[in-house]
């Protein structure tokens, strides 16, 4: 059961792909793209065409109920080997527990696959624990930021993609987490790449409307070279244009990226590979940490993080008068430079 619970969306493809079905599949999780890719392949691929016809339901649970979903469940496929069930949004449904009679005694020829999304399904319930003993739990979890970079660079590697570290932190900067926004600005992005080429910046400026030159990536090595002009340049442009630059999405990445330097200062080893793996960055970003450890010592990097927890406060209009986040970047920059 242990292996079971803890499948990962790759090994349960590959079990999928081999035909190894289970009468019963929970996909639950924060991660609602790996639910998707799961629950797409099953709708896709397990039967025929023709077989879909007869043999496959697609249900919403907040227009579906418990008793109505089982009725189909129990019916036998017609001119097939199995019939499939997929209840999508099953968070949605009512009494989703009394599904637990039937998870216990699930009928071998039907597939099921409940889409409970956006949140974990309890694990203490019943019928968590049943589905354990008779099916498949999933559980989608939701990738920590600084994993992005390198799921990007994955995703791409297994369509003969490559991509340079600072293409994937643009994507990642500008997307955020969503995995399905930055697999649908990926799809856009290869249409207009030649097959497996490396993706640079230029390629992400240029299709998907990312700014290589200014980004929140670009001011913190601007700000590691105390380079007050090109750190200048950056904000300006930031302030001319808020909706793609916010105030609050900058600062806790700048929050992030001095934690580190913090770090790095107390590391006891401070090889490159070592570096790398105690911030979890790649080690292409290890000299720019070395620079700004070299331009902040440790009492003023300590002082630029309560800088930035306090700009945070005021971005979110705590102590802050009538300052937009053009004036509050201005003089946030200045105090970490001076």
């Amino acid at each position: 059961m242990a292996e079971k619970n803890s499948i990962s969306c790759e090994n349960l493809l590959s079990d999928l792909k081999n035909k190894i079905y289970h009468p019963v599949y929970l996909l639950h999780g924060e991660e609602s793209y790996f639910i998707d890719v799961v629950s797409d392949f099953i709708e896709q691929h397990v039967l025929s065409d023709l077989e879909k016809e007869f043999n496959q339901t697609i249900a919403y649970g907040k227009d579906s109920n418990v008793h109505t979903l089982i009725s189909y469940a129990k019916r036998f496929p017609m001119m097939a080997n199995y019939q499939v069930l997929i209840v999508k949004e099953a968070q949605d449904l009512d009494k989703i527990e009394e599904f637990q009679p039937y998870v216990e005694h699930p009928l071998s020829s039907t597939i099921l696959v409940l889409c409970y999304k956006y949140n974990k399904f309890d694990k203490r319930k019943g019928l968590y624990k049943a589905i354990e003993k008779h099916g498949v739990p999933f559980e989608s979890a939701k990738l920590y930021d600084n994993k992005i970079p390198d799921w990007i660079n994955d995703y791409l590697r297994q369509r003969k993609y490559t991509i340079t570290p600072k293409a994937a932190l643009l994507l990642t900067e500008f997307l955020g987490a969503d995995l399905g926004k930055i697999v649908n600005e990926i799809q856009k992005l290869l249409i207009n790449i030649p097959a497996g080429a490396e993706i640079n910046e230029d390629y992400v400026e240029k299709n998907i409307g990312i700014s290589k030159d200014f980004n929140v990536f670009e001011l913190q090595k601007a700000l590691a070279k105390k380079d007050v002009a090109k750190s200048n340049q950056i904000i300006f442009y930031f302030a001319a244009n808020p909706r793609e630059n916010p105030l609050v999405k900058i600062l806790p990445i700048l929050s992030s990226y001095f934690s580190k330097v913090l770090t790095y200062h107390f590391l006891p080893d401070k090889s490159k590979n070592s570096v790398a793996a105690a911030l979890s960055v790649n080690p292409f970003f290890v000299a720019d940490y070395q620079q700004a450890a070299r331009s902040f010592p440790v009492g003023k990097t300590i002082s630029i993080i309560s800088l930035l927890r306090e700009y945070d406060l005021k971005a979110k209009g705590v102590d802050n008068g009538s300052a937009g986040d053009g004036e509050l970047m201005k003089e946030l920059i200045f105090k970490i430079l001076h």
